[in-house]
């Protein structure tokens, strides 16, 4: 009997030590679920940054596809600019030269209507030098026909003498 007591207790502090075992596995295991629980918890955290993450990265892409377009036509601006300013810069060179020719012959008309003027004076005098002189010329036919009818009349009255 002796055995048995000894068996039983050898058993009754197996017992103990299962049972001192089994309340330790069962903390462990109590800390491992929280220890899961709080990993899946940052998981779920992680998750959620990385998506926003994502969306950032794709908001920074399309931000970027953007400044490239608009760097694109800024480029194509400038061009466009350059090319205007160029044109431009004919333009008035152009301009000038007109502006120049434009003087040039302003000054030409001056003189063409100074010139027009003094020979339309000289047209003038010219006229009336002629009217005097047709008047003259009429006042001389005149008296030449007078004195070739008073010699006419000289030689007819000699004739008939």
């Amino acid at each position: 009997m002796e055995k048995i007591r000894e068996k039983l207790n050898n058993l009754k502090l197996e017992s103990e030590s299962w049972q001192e075992k089994y309340e330790e596995l069962k903390d462990q295991y109590k800390q491992l679920e929280q220890d899961n629980t709080e990993k899946e918890n940052h998981i779920k955290s992680l998750t959620t940054k990385n998506q926003h993450l994502e969306e950032e990265v794709e908001k920074l892409e399309t931000d970027l596809t953007d400044s490239k377009q608009l760097a694109d036509e800024s480029h194509n601006l400038r061009s466009n600019n350059d090319s205007y300013t160029k044109k431009n810069q004919q333009l008035e060179e152009e301009l000038e030269e007109s502006d120049a020719k434009l003087k040039e012959t302003t000054e030409k008309l001056r003189e063409t209507d100074l010139k027009a003027e003094q020979l339309e004076r000289k047209v003038v005098a010219l006229e009336e030098e002629r009217d005097d002189w047709e008047r003259k010329h009429e006042e001389l036919t005149s008296k030449y026909e007078e004195a070739k009818k008073e010699l006419d009349e000289i030689a007819s009255s000699l004739e008939n003498l």
